[in-house]
């Protein structure tokens, strides 16, 4: 599948900008605005060195010239281009911010499309790392750099045709200096693009130690490994300051050989334009604005090689982000998916199903698995850990194709339908619960969306969680804090049942759904999960045996494979591996 790997590193060129340029090409007019006050900016900056000229020249040179008019002309100059300018810079900071706004939904839009597979190889931090290092260099190249760009080459475009009209001898000796800046410029970029792309990838390393590291301060801190961690983000720090000082380095030499040439060709054509001067072949004007413009074009040409690696480094970050809008879901509805029939029936059938994960492929999960489920039937699922329980929900919900054999919903294959019609007939409660950063309310409203609040606390008082969401300071609008961390495990494992009751779904689906409550908590639990299952298909995955005694039968894997159903006593009878996992937990 197209997901489970990156693209592999491609030679990084402007060329990535394109997707940036597809991005604030929907913004037309504020392109134009940005593009109008950037000519009347660098137009009136251009005009600069001309009023200079005719303060030397009419102001200062002609006997009774009228001074004050020309410091007039060249005072309403300045204020054009301070008007310009602030304009510039609003239409480009503008854009900047929107464009960095829509490729950061645009990813995000398509992360959410793809399957758990792709997370298995790409860390969730570092394609955060992504969406907040790489998109604050496109703010940066939008709303900054690619306006200096277009500035400088305005300026040295300008500046070059009105050096000749100057002097047409000197604006060609200043000329031929340009190849000498320009090769440089292609033989040191080459290698800036690929330290570029290097020094991003270990700022996503620190990114992404950072993320894992505190997220798991407790254990960190239980251990003892305080000293460890911050030993290993050291070494992640160290790493992305000596990639980064390769980096600077060659910058600062391709600077530097770029300020000499082009400073060093300045003063040798100065020099020739002061003997032009003495001569009587130009007025001290036009030497004055010569020189003047003459700055403004190095200065531009100069501004043009910082641009260009700022331009590289953006690059690199556009093309980490094109990999993250360009991934294609291994999981997708077909083009014309099969409806699944009304009103759901709740069947399920796994038929001769094997299947490997992607990062596991020495390893199968199931092994020519089948099994078939009627509607309203509740099937507990038990056996040794690895056996390959938890797989049946990932199959169920399509977050994984099996490798060979078909699973069926309401006898419709899973790959002809829609995945989001198949998931939508399902509710779940996993072992793991998942409790958002976001307020009580909002956390419900996972498992139905236009819930009213009676109905909120309907399903909260089934799941016994009415009561703690009560003593909340704010009640349902209590923020949860962090992985719910307001929140004890019980808590949040009820908040997830109460999430599930209110989905109100065919076909439920409980991984260890009561394995952090206490006795009597389990108990209410369990009392409210009983009357859910009774009208609805359920899998019930469990290791404590208990939970599983009332099932209407009882599946017992190992290795992928179904070695013993049946009911409780049925199963103890046999002697099998149902009865000694049974023997373990309570006296048989």
């Amino acid at each position: 599948m197209s997901e489970q790997h990156n693209s592999p590193a491609r030679p990084r060129t402007l060329g990535n900008l394109r997707m940036v340029w597809d991005f604030a090409a929907r913004y037309p007019l504020v392109i134009a605005g940005a593009l109008i006050s950037l000519v009347i900016a660098a137009g009136a900056t251009l005009a600069i060195p001309n009023g200079f000229r005719l303060v030397i020249d009419r102001g200062f040179a002609q006997s009774g010239g009228n001074i004050d008019r020309w410091f007039e002309y060249l005072l309403g100059i300045v204020a054009v281009m301070a008007l310009a300018t602030a304009s510039r810079f609003y239409f480009v900071s503008w854009l900047g911010e929107r464009v960095v706004a829509d490729v950061r939904s645009a990813v995000v839009n398509n992360l959410l499309r793809l399957a758990p597979s792709y997370f298995e190889f790409n860390r969730p931090a570092e394609v955060a790392s992504r969406l907040t290092a790489d998109t604050t260099l496109i703010e940066q190249a939008v709303g900054t750099t690619a306006s200096v760009a277009l500035r400088n080459i305005v300026l040295a475009v300008g500046g070059i045709a009105y050096l000749f009209t100057l002097s047409p001898k000197l604006a060609s000796m200043l000329l031929l200096g340009i190849p000498l800046v320009l090769g440089p410029i292609l033989i040191i970029g080459r290698r800036l693009r690929d330290m570029s792309r290097r020094s991003q990838d270990r700022i996503a390393d620190v990114g992404v130690i950072v993320d894992e590291v505190l997220g798991a301060m407790k254990i960190v801190q239980a251990f003892g490994q305080e000293d460890r961690e911050a030993g290993r983000f050291s070494s992640a720090v160290e790493n992305a300051f000596s990639t980064a000082k390769n980096r600077i380095r060659t910058r600062a030499f391709l600077t530097a050989i770029l300020i000499f040439m082009m400073f060093g060709a300045i003063t040798l054509v100065m020099w020739q334009g002061a003997r032009d001067v003495q001569a009587g072949r130009m007025t001290g004007g036009a030497i004055a604005a010569f020189v003047l413009t003459g700055g403004f074009v190095a200065g531009a040409f100069g501004a043009l090689s910082e641009v260009y690696g700022d331009l590289v480094r953006t690059s690199g970050a556009a093309q980490r982000l094109s990999e993250l809008l360009n991934e294609q879901p291994g999981i997708a509805a077909p083009a014309q998916p099969v409806a699944l029939p009304q009103p759901a029936q709740g069947n399920i059938e796994f038929d001769h199903v094997t299947f490997r994960y992607p990062t596991r492929p020495e390893v199968s999960a199931l092994q020519d698995f089948s099994l078939r489920i009627a509607p309203g039937e509740t099937v507990a699922v038990v056996g040794p850990s690895g056996a390959g329980k938890s797989t049946l929900f990932q199959l169920i919900q399509r977050f994984y194709d099996p490798d060979a054999g078909t699973v069926r919903v309401d006898g419709v294959a899973l790959p002809l339908a829609d995945p989001a019609d198949i998931r939508g007939r399902m509710a779940m409660v996993p072992q793991e619960t998942v409790i958002f950063a976001a307020s009580a309310r909002d956390n419900l409203r996972y498992g139905r969306w236009d819930a009213t609040d009676d109905q909120l606390w309907a399903a909260a008082e089934s799941a016994n969680a009415a009561e703690f969401l009560r003593k909340l300071p704010e009640g349902l609008d209590t923020y949860m804090g962090e992985g719910g961390a307001r929140l004890s495990g019980g808590q949040r494992q009820r908040m997830a049942i109460a999430r599930a009751i209110l989905r109100d779904a065919p076909i439920l689906l409980l991984d260890e759904a009561t394995s952090a409550l206490d006795a009597e908590s389990e108990k209410l639990v369990q009392d409210a999960l009983d009357q859910l299952m009774a009208k609805r298909t359920t899998i019930v995955i469990a290791h404590r045996l208990a939970t599983v005694r009332a099932a209407d039968r009882i599946i017992v894997m190992d290795e992928g494979r179904i070695v013993e159903q049946g009911r409780h006593d049925e199963l103890v009878a046999k002697g099998g591996l149902y009865a000694r996992l049974a023997k373990l937990q309570f006296d048989v």
